[in-house]
C-alpha cells in the first residue's frame, strides 16, 4: 500500500471529509502515475477522486467495531517509530554491503 494513504477507520474525533478526499487523491495519483494531470485529463482525475471519496465515506460510515477509537497522535507516533526502524534497517544494510 502507498505509505501516504492512512487508516481512516475508528478515530476520535471521526475522520473528516477532507481526510477522506486526501486519501482518494493519493490513491488516484498512485493508480494514474501522475501527481498533476494534464488539462485534458483533469476532469477524469477529479471525477475519480470524487467517486472514490464517496465510496470511501460510505464504507467508513458502515464499518462497525468493538475496539476503542484511535487517536491521531498515537497513530502518528507509531508511524514515526515504524519509519525509524525502517531507516535503521536501511543503514544496517547499506553499511554491511559497503
Amino acid at each position: 500500500m502507498c505509505r501516504n494513504i492512512r487508516c481512516l477507520h475508528n478515530f476520535a474525533p471521526p475522520t473528516t471529509d477532507d481526510e477522506v478526499r486526501e486519501a482518494a487523491l493519493q490513491f488516484v495519483r498512485k493508480v494514474s502515475g501522475s501527481t498533476h494531470p494534464s488539462r485534458a485529463n483533469t476532469p477524469a482525475f477529479e471525477q475519480a477522486i470524487d467517486e472514490i471519496a464517496a465510496a470511501t465515506r460510505r464504507m467508513l460510515d458502515q464499518l462497525v467495531t468493538n475496539a476503542p477509537p484511535k487517536t491521531r497522535e498515537a497513530e502518528a507516533l507509531k508511524g514515526r517509530e515504524r519509519h525509524e526502524k525502517r531507516m535503521e534497517r536501511e543503514v544496517r544494510i547499506r553499511t554491511a554491503s559497503a
